[in-house]
């Protein structure tokens, strides 16, 4: 499964590189990009992951390294 989330105030490449490493590096996530131009996040999970429960650790790695970054969850 592959979700796409809108970014707030991702304010630069090399804070967009730094959480994709930390995201991608989550168990039951097969990949993260995480751009600074596109100001989005996608993420692509494990077969049976948990979706939601990742996100909120994606959002707790957002906010380690910049914790002005939103996620804008709908």
């Amino acid at each position: 499964m592959k979700k796409t989330w809108k970014l707030r105030d991702l304010d630069c490449a090399n804070c967009a590189a730094k959480m994709e490493r930390a995201i991608g590096a989550l168990e039951g996530v097969e990949k993260a990009t995480v751009s600074f131009m596109t100001q989005k996040m996608t993420l692509e999970f494990a077969e049976g992951a948990d979706a939601d429960a990742i996100l909120k650790q994606a959002i707790q790695c957002i906010r380690k390294v910049e914790p002005d970054c939103e996620v804008i969850v709908k």
